[in-house]
């Protein structure tokens, strides 16, 4: 897992309960994508799952630690994807351009909406906020692994381009369009992300350029 120090310890857990546990945790997922947080109730949980709502508290103790599991459980099956495809072999820009189709469809599968309902529940309470901000910062860990072979791999100034202020660049691009699109606001997009690859564009072919004089 991804984010271990978030994980309640596993020990003495039985097949059964870790059973109820996952079916738990895919319905409130459904739920966070369909009506959000603040429509989940317990028994509307356990009807979900199709499990005794007696359960939810028994085994997660609240139903905010059930919600925080579920975005973190969803975290760690993208951040596996998303440390996979940027170690594959093959230029920056072509992993840049596969990173923008996750940006398309973790928007579809709901990702974004879970995020940021967990966001929102954090912004009045601490202790979800510090959950969050957890799951944050394993995001920026795998954005900024990327971005500091990137700028090596187009030799880019980091006194122009220090790599704290292009990773939280691109956090906060990837974020502010998520939640722009969450609220139907799509305008600008399409130009942004069209000016962004064409920048990189220039720096594939000044790379390709360097190697070919090289030789």
């Amino acid at each position: 897992m991804t984010i271990k120090a978030t994980q309640r310890q596993r020990v003495g857990i039985t097949p059964a309960r870790e059973d109820a546990e996952q079916a738990f945790l895919d319905a409130a997922e459904r739920l966070l994508v369909r009506v959000g947080y603040a429509a989940i109730t317990t028994r509307k949980l356990a009807e979900e799952a199709g499990l005794n709502h007696g359960l939810v508290h028994y085994y997660f103790g609240s139903m905010q630690e059930l919600l925080l599991q579920v975005l973190e459980r969803y975290t760690d099956r993208l951040i596996v994807r998303q440390r996979e495809m940027y170690a594959a072999p093959g230029p920056f820009i072509e992993k840049w351009r596969t990173a923008m189709r996750y940006l398309d469809e973790d928007e579809a599968s709901g990702y974004a909406k879970i995020w940021y309902e967990l966001q929102a529940m954090g912004w009045n309470d601490p202790e979800i906020r510090k959950r969050v901000v957890n799951v944050d910062r394993a995001w920026y860990k795998v954005i900024t692994e990327a971005l500091d072979k990137a700028l090596d791999e187009y030799g880019l100034d980091r006194s122009q381009f220090p790599l704290e202020a292009v990773v939280t660049l691109v956090g906060t691009f990837n974020e502010g369009i998520h939640l722009e699109r969450l609220s139907g606001i799509h305008s600008g997009h399409s130009a942004l992300l069209k000016a962004i690859d064409s920048w990189l564009e220039s720096l594939e072919k000044r790379k390709r350029s360097r190697g070919a004089g090289s030789r």
